[in-house]
């Protein structure tokens, strides 16, 4: 009797564990009040912006999303904390929002599909460094933790394929200057160092033809 008394308080303990442990979800309904109201000027409603400075959001995964609007916030907040994102556009707009908003909106904007665009020309330099780095200068190849693709690594890497070329090129020149330093390990701003201004273009024409 004892034993099975103690396994029913094991069982009991481990699934409490569980359940406190369990990554908070987002409920993608609950984000439509939002897009509306503030998101769908700049990103459009579907999260496929028209303008190239303005990036896509539709088809990012959820969690990257949501890591960037807390970085953005945290920006806003205290400008001089490592690994935030400063920008007075997004500060003010994510001012507002909950962690539980913020989960929402990245589980709205992760079911949408991207609408790809067209790789510019010339996108040949871009392909090579994309899928094969720089040997030369130590660059990896993007392709590594973006897939071949540009779909990205859920939760670790955005999706790049398909997203404004203008907007990919500013954040790799934004990580290799610091002004962009929300990267874990600093990862972007080690690789957007070894990076000409060549090869930053020439792959952001690329990869927003990929799909």
């Amino acid at each position: 009797m004892k034993s099975i008394l103690a396994m029913v308080l094991l069982t009991g303990a481990a699934m409490s564990a569980q359940a406190e442990t369990a990554p908070a979800k987002g409920d993608a309904a609950s984000a439509q009040t939002i897009v509306t109201q503030v998101c769908a000027a700049c990103h459009s409603a579907d999260g496929n912006s028209v303008a190239p400075a303005n990036p896509k959001l539709a088809g990012q995964p959820a969690e990257y999303i949501t890591k960037q609007l807390h970085n953005f916030k945290l920006g806003m907040q205290d400008p001089n904390k490592d690994g935030v994102r400063k920008n007075p556009v997004m500060g003010a707009m994510t001012a507002t929002l909950s962690d539980q908003d913020m989960l929402n909106l990245g589980a709205y904007f992760s079911s949408k599909a991207i609408k790809s665009g067209t790789a510019k020309i010339p996108y040949d330099e871009g392909q090579k460094v994309y899928r094969g780095g720089n040997a030369v200068t130590g660059l990896p190849a993007c392709a590594a933790c973006h897939g071949p693709t540009g779909a990205g690594i859920p939760a670790q890497y955005p999706r790049l394929g398909g997203q404004h070329a203008d907007y990919i090129l500013v954040q790799l020149k934004a990580f290799r200057s610091g002004e962009r330093a929300n990267d874990a390990g600093k990862v972007m701003r080690t690789i957007a160092n070894k990076m000409s201004d060549q090869e930053m273009q020439a792959v952001a024409n690329y990869v927003a033809g990929l799909k």
